[in-house]
């Protein structure tokens, strides 16, 4: 499969894992999403409102077609705690082509 294939991953944090696994589930039912792994906990750290915090969040990596990024990121807006959740779109330029293939066919057009 080349660069044409649609194919992308969304990273998100979630404060909490039971927000990451509440959002982990919708989507994949929803079929915004072909698999979501979910990372234990890590440190970030950044700047909010003038200062630097940090703080343990679980990483979702979402596996999905580009096609479906609106409704996927309307989705996780929906059910996010945080006023601006990280939400970013990573195409995939190749991989194994049984398993793009699979991938396209989990989520809904």
């Amino acid at each position: 499969m080349d660069g044409d294939n649609n194919c992308t991953v969304v990273l998100v944090t979630a404060g909490s894992q039971e927000e990451a696994e509440n959002i982990a589930t919708a989507l994949v039912e929803l079929r915004l999403a072909a698999c979501v792994n979910i990372l234990p906990i890590h440190c970030s750290v950044y700047v909010w409102e003038g200062k630097v915090n940090k703080d343990k969040e679980w990483q979702l990596i979402i596996k999905t077609k580009l096609s479906q990024f609106p409704a996927l990121e309307a989705k996780i807006q929906e059910l996010h705690s945080y006023d601006v959740p990280e939400i970013i779109a990573i195409p995939i330029v190749n991989g194994s082509q049984p398993y793009l293939q699979w991938m396209l066919n989990q989520v809904t057009q």
